[in-house]
């Protein structure tokens, strides 16, 4: 809950998570702004050593308040703004310069394309073509986990629950996008989960839904050789429709969709790479 001070301001600053592109011209002027705001407040932030716990503790802005701006996907107030720029040592013009480079380097973007959705949707398969033909990396989320803990995925669950996975995910996610101005990523399905790492790769990365049916994930994911989905749970397909209807919202929110459903593996492929050539590398 936010402070009382903590009101939202419209008259100075509109809600911005990401930019579709049916939205008004300054809609999507004032999504920009607001994502370079929170570039601009965690690069002066990380330069300086602090927290979002400290940050907190000397602005009086709720931590969590300060998560939303920083990913771009919270309104704020004049007042507020003030009172950040005034615990970071910068003025308020400083953050609010559109202009002015940022201090670690983030240059929105960039030619960063992460592949969401659910498993069997052809993340790894479409990821690693994609890649190929455009000449870029590609990464999967789970690998680069793995790699910085050196745990697998299904251990660090166990030793450390989901919050703790939860973690790693976003220092992956924050690493990949520093060391990548052009990468493929591929996501794993439950980041949807988590507000703030969620809105991070929107802020970070050019996001394609792959969508499928829910037949059309389990029998992809029982081509791969795994049958536990099915096995002995005849309820599979009904939790798996619900699932996907209860993450399609928040599917939504990428920046551009594509059916896989009925669609051979080089047929989607070419259709991914004719999306990401039109709509994303022609800008």
């Amino acid at each position: 809950m936010l402070k009382p001070t903590e009101r939202v301001d419209h008259a100075t600053l509109t809600h911005c998570n990401h930019t579709p592109r049916t939205q008004p011209e300054g809609r999507r002027d004032s999504e920009a702004f607001l994502i370079g705001l929170g570039d601009r407040v965690r690069a002066e932030r990380k330069t300086r050593g602090l927290s979002r716990r400290v940050l907190s503790g000397i602005s009086g802005v709720s931590e969590r308040y300060l998560a939303q701006l920083e990913t771009g996907s919270g309104n704020i107030s004049i007042v507020l703004l003030r009172d950040i720029a005034m615990s970071l040592g910068v003025t308020l013009e400083n953050l609010v310069c559109e202009t002015r480079s940022l201090p670690d380097g983030h240059t929105g973007r960039g030619q960063r394309i992460a592949l969401v959705g659910l498993r069997g949707a052809g993340k790894s398969t479409l990821g690693f073509s994609l890649a190929r033909s455009l000449d870029m990396p590609f990464v999967e989320l789970n690998d680069e986990i793995e790699r910085s803990s050196g745990l697998p995925v299904s251990e660090i669950f166990n030793l450390y629950g989901q919050e703790g996975y939860r973690k790693l995910e976003a220092d992956a996610l924050e690493t990949i996008s520093e060391r990548h101005k052009s990468v493929v990523l591929a996501v794993a399905g439950g980041i949807v989960g988590d507000d703030e790492a969620y809105n991070c790769l929107l802020r970070d990365f050019h996001t394609i839904w792959l969508k499928a049916s829910a037949e059309e994930h389990m029998n992809r994911v029982r081509a791969q050789g795994d049958v536990r989905p099915m096995e002995g749970n005849p309820a599979a397909m009904l939790q798996l429709r619900k699932l996907l209807d209860e993450r399609n919202a928040d599917y939504a929110r990428s920046h551009f969709s594509l059916n896989t459903s009925g669609r051979a593996p080089d047929v989607a492929h070419e259709s991914l790479v004719k999306l990401v050539r039109q709509q994303i590398l022609a800008g």
